[in-house]
């Protein structure tokens, strides 16, 4: 009887290896250059050609393989940096599977130098799809030279699936980052398609941060441990918030990680300073006994368990909030500090430190009057001309028919109908029209845009400068106009002009960059495009509390009746809601 389980073959092992391992150039890089930093490298050097199809190098000056090391490197679940099973609860090195190398090459054309410092010559093996092609001396400096090319040439089902140029080398260049990040104490050079995107010397953590996280913005440190763990690294002020978790770079032992109970306990420690919705800018470093953190949960090793997660998440949070309770950001008297030491307290108690943080990054309840419908200025010009020629008035609308009584809370508006009171969520309703003309505008190629007296500059990550350049024409249509200054900084030289003069503009474009970011290649522009536009209005009007006067609230309900307008504002929350008399007259026990 013929048998029906057979033993895979090498070869067909290895692919299937690298379709866990192997997901797109950016997880090559991932692998060689951890692989560079568990040789003790000091000094690391990428290139990449066409997002990395073509072509990945990556060259250190670790310690090297001898010509035995080499080729048993090409082996499944060959490695150096385990030996008993115990050492698996001990794990220190970034990579420990030996399932890496051999995956990658078994998908590409793989060449690797290598050459140990006490030997004269190195050793150099060529491989085509997992073969060995050829074996030979060669002569290079001490350290190891690797190089992937026509990655997936041989497996056209997984080369199809890659996206444009432009995002392949993009999650590179975030990689990358995040790579140079955790170690400031090695040097790193990155190069994509012949050109130098950035070369960082060895230096100390704060100083690699600005150079690659946070250019021009201020940082400040913090620190704490309790038995569990050890925290500590650099925060932005509230103001530098993204609109993702992108911004969030958290480390543990050394390794990148986006754990849900790292970033729970960092957004925790956040609520009091941030609105909901946005995310900090940080990098934070967590040291705790390798044994008591479990890295070997998946192959791209991103996830991970902790044996005691309850007192971890309560470290972090704690570490966060007695930071945040001090406002280093508020501090007059002193700049941001460069140094590891924790910063001095801004208020007398956390209760007026925390509410200093609120006062200065929350709404106030009440804001400067706001200026009215019919005038071009933001940010209550729902139909302003000039702005957005609004559709001439129809014949009277539900809207218009009710009678304003007037205000309450600064928030609602209360009006009464024929039988009803009618409350009307004032900036819900302000960000619908102003959400419906947007829409009209884009679609007629009329959004008018006003160019920047002082231009901003914003330093962009590598998807946000990809995300620009596959839709710089949707967003001049946006009204939105970006210039390359130099590597991956840009100058903003023109916004929407309902939301110029604002104070949001840079805020606004970041988010807008994070929901292109977002869609990748994989959906079109005009599968957002109202996600977009419902962000633009939202941006361009007051948020909180305002006082308005009748003529005001007038113009509001006229405007809601010009447009298409809708029950809800573009994020689905009502506009307006109707008590009937009869339900006043019941709850009164008059009928």
């Amino acid at each position: 009887m013929t048998a029906h389980v057979k033993i895979l073959s090498e070869t067909l092992a290895n692919k299937i290896a690298a379709g866990e391992v192997v997901e797109r150039p950016a997880s090559v890089v991932k692998e060689l250059v951890e692989n560079a930093l568990d040789a003790d490298a000091n000094d690391i050097r990428l290139e990449i050609t066409s997002g990395g199809r073509r072509l990945i190098r990556v060259i250190d000056n670790g310690h090297g393989m001898s010509r035995e090391d080499c080729l048993l490197a090409l082996e499944r679940h060959a490695t150096s940096k385990l030996t008993t099973e115990g050492d698996l609860e001990q794990i220190t090195t970034l990579g420990f599977r030996g399932e890496a190398l051999p995956a990658i090459a078994s998908v590409s054309q793989l060449r690797l130098r290598s050459r140990q410092g006490q030997t004269i010559e190195g050793t150099e093996i060529a491989i085509d799809g997992g073969r060995i092609k050829q074996v030979a001396a060669c002569g290079m400096a001490p350290g190891t030279d690797i190089s992937v090319e026509q990655l997936f040439y041989n497996t056209p089902a997984r080369l199809k699936f890659l996206r444009s140029t432009e995002t392949e080398a993009a999650h590179v260049g975030d990689l990358i980052v995040r790579l140079a990040i955790s170690r400031p104490d090695v040097a790193f050079c990155y190069l994509n398609d012949g050109r130098e995107i950035f070369r960082v010397p060895a230096g100390d953590l704060l100083q690699r941060l600005g150079q690659l996280m946070a250019r021009n913005t201020a940082l400040y440190p913090f620190e704490g441990s309790t038995a569990a763990a050890s925290v500590s690294g650099y925060l932005a002020p509230p103001a530098a918030s993204r609109s993702t978790a992108n911004s969030i770079f958290t480390f543990i032992n050394g390794r990148f990680v986006r754990d849900k109970v790292v970033q729970h306990a960092i957004l925790q420690a956040w609520r009091p300073v941030l609105e909901k919705g946005r995310y900090p800018l940080l990098a934070m470093f967590i040291e705790l006994p390798p044994d008591q953190v479990d890295v070997n949960v998946h192959p791209t090793k991103h996830e991970v368990r902790f044996r005691h997660q309850t007192q971890v998440h309560d470290t972090i949070q704690s570490v966060l909030s007695e930071t945040l309770s001090r406002s280093p950001w508020l501090q007059r008297t002193s700049a941001p500090r460069t140094n590891a030491a924790a910063p001095q307290p801004a208020a007398a108690s956390r209760t007026e430190a925390l509410q200093q943080a609120l006062d200065r990054y929350m709404a106030p309840p009440v804001l400067q009057q706001a200026p009215m419908l019919n005038e071009p200025q933001p940010p209550y010009d729902a139909a302003g001309p000039g702005v957005l020629d609004a559709p001439p008035p129809r014949s009277i609308g539900y809207f218009s028919s009710l009678q304003v009584i007037g205000q309450f809370q600064a928030a609602y508006i209360l009006c009464q109908g024929v039988d009803e009171l009618v409350i009307i969520d004032q900036h819900a309703a302000y960000e619908r029209v102003r959400f419906e003309q947007l829409k009209a505008a884009f679609l007629d190629h009329r959004v008018e845009s006003q160019r920047l007296l002082l231009p901003e500059t914003l330093e962009l990550s590598f998807g946000e400068a990809a995300a620009v350049h596959r839709h710089q024409r949707e967003l001049l249509g946006l009204g939105i106009e970006l210039e390359e200054f130099g590597g991956q900084t840009f100058r903003l030289n023109a916004v929407p002009r309902i939301v110029a003069g604002t104070g949001g503009q840079v805020r606004l474009v970041r988010d807008l960059l994070a929901d292109l970011v977002a869609i990748g290649t994989s959906g079109s522009f005009a599968q957002i495009r109202d996600d977009l536009l419902s962000r633009m209005a939202c941006h361009s009007v007051v948020r909180g509390a305002t006082p308005l006067d009748r003529r005001q609230m007038d113009e509001l309900l006229k405007a809601m009746d010009r447009t298409d307008f809708s029950a809800h504002c573009p994020h689905g929350r009502p506009v307006s809601h109707s008590i009937p008399l009869r339900e006043l007259e019941r709850l009164f026990k008059r009928i």
